[in-house]
Order: C-alpha cells, then sequence, then structure tokens
C-alpha cells in the first residue's frame, strides 16, 4: 500500500452511520493508534432520551469533558510503533449537538466552555466523513440494538446531518466526504478499499466526495 499522506484521522457522521466500525478497520489496516468515543460511560445518554429538556445540558458536559480529556491524554502521548492515529469522533461534535440540543442561553455558556478547550488541542490532518440518508442510520440504529436509541425521531437526524454538513461546508475543512448510503465496511472489502485509496492523497481544503461500488 502507498503512503499514507496523514497522521491524524478522523472520522464522523451521523448517529448509527458507521463510525466505529470503519475507524476500528482503518487502525488494523493502518497499524494506526485508536481513539475511540467511551460515550456507553454517559450516565445521562439513556435519561436524554428520556427526557432531553431537562437532561441535555448535563449530557452535553459530560460528554465534552471525557472527549477533551481522552483527546488530551492520548493526543500528548507520542507512540514510536505508531506514527498514525485514528478517532470516530471530532471534539468539535461537542458543539454541533450542543447547537442541536441545547437552549440559546445554554448553548452560549456551553461554547465559552468548549472555546477555551478547544484551542488546547490538535485538529485532525483530514476528515472522513460518512453520508447517509435518515433511512439508513434508522436502520443501523435498529440492527445494533441500543434499548435508548430505538426511538430516536426522524427529525432529530435531521438536524444532526444538517449540522454537521453545515459545519464542514462553512469552514472549509479538508474533507473526504463519503457516500455511505450503501456502506458495508465490515462485509465488502472494495467498500474498505476506497477509503484506504482516498486516504493515499493529500487534500486541499474543501470537500472531496468518494462513492463506494
Amino acid at each position: 500500500m502507498a503512503t499514507i499522506q496523514h497522521r491524524f484521522i478522523t472520522v464522523e457522521g451521523n448517529i448509527g452511520a458507521g463510525k466505529t466500525t470503519l475507524t476500528h478497520l482503518l487502525a488494523k489496516h493502518l497499524n494506526a493508534r485508536l481513539i475511540l468515543e467511551e460515550f456507553a460511560d454517559n450516565p445521562f445518554l439513556p435519561k436524554f432520551y428520556e427526557n432531553p429538556k431537562q437532561y441535555a445540558f448535563p449530557l452535553e458536559l459530560f460528554f465534552m469533558a471525557e472527549r477533551y480529556k481522552q483527546l488530551k491524554e492520548m493526543l500528548q502521548t507520542k507512540d514510536m510503533f505508531q506514527n498514525i492515529t485514528v478517532s470516530d469522533y471530532l471534539f468539535t461534535k461537542c458543539l454541533l449537538f450542543a447547537k442541536v440540543n441545547l437552549p440559546e442561553e445554554e448553548f452560549r455558556l456551553y461554547q465559552k466552555l468548549f472555546d477555551i478547550m478547544h484551542q488546547q488541542l490538535l485538529f485532525p490532518d483530514v476528515l472522513i466523513y460518512l453520508h447517509a440518508p435518515v433511512s439508513k442510520l434508522q436502520e443501523n440504529i435498529r440492527k445494533r440494538k441500543r434499548a435508548y436509541e430505538q426511538n430516536i425521531p426522524d427529525e432529530y437526524l435531521f438536524n444532526i446531518q444538517e449540522t454537521y454538513t453545515s459545519y464542514i461546508k462553512q469552514h472549509n475543512i479538508k474533507t473526504i466526504f463519503i457516500d455511505a448510503s450503501n456502506a458495508d465496511f465490515l462485509g465488502n472489502e472494495k467498500h474498505l478499499q476506497v477509503v484506504l485509496n482516498a486516504l493515499e492523497n493529500d487534500y486541499e481544503q474543501g470537500q472531496h466526495y468518494f462513492t463506494l461500488p
């Protein structure tokens, strides 16, 4: 395989897009250090899906603190045997979900805390964004059978999707934008190969679109 042009790679996408699956596979193929979001440790997550208004703020604060701690620790510790790091979340995810979930006054406070933390972290060399229609996301959510996720409204997923794509375009982020409508990274090697091939090239700022065979 040709030399990978990127040292810090982040995979992002909506709930159920397949971020963690792809991140695992990339780390394995690239012998990369793996950073995975520890969402299961957030005690507010099941409560949030039952009562979003009451639990949105503590949910987002907990996520931001955990993500910051994890990225700060792992990215400051060099591994001489692994030159590449692959993560299944972007720290800015904190702000994007907070924008959808929090009322305006709470969001402004949250953004102040986010800005302090964000400036202390490395930004990835390239973002891989998995874009799938809401029907595909819901199908994937049903398959993984996390009880608290089973009643996520389509509208919520649409809002998250719009917030992600708007952020990527507005900030002209260097993005490998994958149409994941029919993605099966575990079962179809050609799908994974599209991503691996894409990582062999360096890119200008902006979105670079790829479809899966």
